[in-house]
């Protein structure tokens, strides 16, 4: 059975007028990813800086691996790791420099340290580049380089702060197969971001933080589940067929030319279930179905009325088909 290793309730900050987290409640379940996503300014960040001791709250309680963020700092930062928007490599020492400096500030020294340098170069695959200046580095390597250097103290949680932004597509992706490997290897992974897709591939649960509220929270399949414009789109051998359909369906909406009805549907295995056996008892073949649902982008416009100021979102809906 999982626990919670990651609880707030009625958390909330201001900055003099501006309230930035206006009584934000969290949980997050012992090795998973959690992603808080939202755009430029919710509040994200905040939350991150509040939950890791870098902030005092104004209001509300928060617990992380068992800790009181208020009154138990030091066990907090002793069960943590931070990855914040930008990589935070000293330029002037190399790779391998870099993650000796955090090996040091652990206190594992002589042979210990050295294996877990040695280790980290290679998972990170930076064994290669790890005697050159980190300012030679790109910057998906010195993204790889921060984390790295994160993971030399082994924390049970990650706190991963917008982790791609900036990154090209194929950084992008090679972020997220270490954040995969991770969670594999039992951490527990408090994602934000403003990319949609990000939270889709990754996410165990998200929540959608707008305003400095909580304006959803579940699974990604969840999220889209609630927003209206799903459907199954039916297409037909011949004309014949496609009439006989629409008579049974008459909520559908057809397509003539193309032989093809579009049958409102939220996707589940019961309604799709359920459409085909209707259709089956009227002797009405399908030659194909595409199940098509709402995305993230289409939850996060309808949650908070302006759509992801991200440009990574998710470009098409999730299409799923069966001939």
């Amino acid at each position: 059975m999982t626990s919670s290793v990651i609880t707030a309730s009625g958390l909330k900050k201001s900055y003099k007028d501006k309230v930035v987290l206006d009584g934000i409640d969290l949980d997050v379940q012992a090795g998973s990813i959690f992603s808080l996503l939202g755009p430029n300014g919710a509040g994200k960040t905040t939350t991150v800086n509040l939950l890791t001791t870098l902030l005092a709250m104004d209001g509300g309680t928060a617990r992380v691996a068992g800790y009181d963020v208020a009154t138990e700092t030091k066990g907090v930062r002793s069960a943590i790791g931070v990855t914040g928007q930008f990589a935070s490599v000293d330029e002037l020492l190399t790779g391998r420099e870099n993650l000796q400096l955090m090996a040091d500030l652990h206190h594992l020294k002589g042979d210990e340290g050295r294996a877990v340098v040695d280790r980290l170069l290679k998972r990170f695959e930076l064994v290669e580049s790890a005697d050159k200046a980190s300012s030679t580095y790109s910057g998906g390597m010195r993204r790889k380089l921060d984390l790295a250097m994160t993971l030399v103290g082994r924390p049970q949680i990650i706190f991963l702060d917008e982790p791609t932004t900036g990154l090209d597509p194929r950084s992008r992706r090679t972020m997220w197969t270490i954040v995969r490997e991770l969670v594999a290897d039992g951490m527990t992974i408090f994602l934000t971001t403003q990319y949609l897709d990000e939270a889709d591939q990754l996410a165990d649960r998200i929540a959608v933080l707008d305003q400095g509220r909580i304006v959803a929270e579940g699974t990604p399949e969840q999220l889209k589940r609630q927003i209206p414009g799903g459907h199954v789109r039916l297409r037909f051998a011949d004309a014949t067929q496609l009439a006989a359909a629409l008579r049974v369906l008459p909520e559908s909406t057809s397509d003539e030319e193309r032989l093809v009805l579009r049958v409102p549907s939220d996707g589940g295995t019961k309604s799709l279930r359920a459409l085909l056996d209707r259709l089956d008892e009227y002797v009405v073949d399908v030659e194909e179905f595409t199940v098509h649902m709402p995305d993230l982008d289409d939850v996060f416009l309808a949650l908070t009325g302006h759509s992801s100021d991200s440009t990574n979102s998710i470009d098409s809906q999730t299409e799923v088909t069966t001939k």
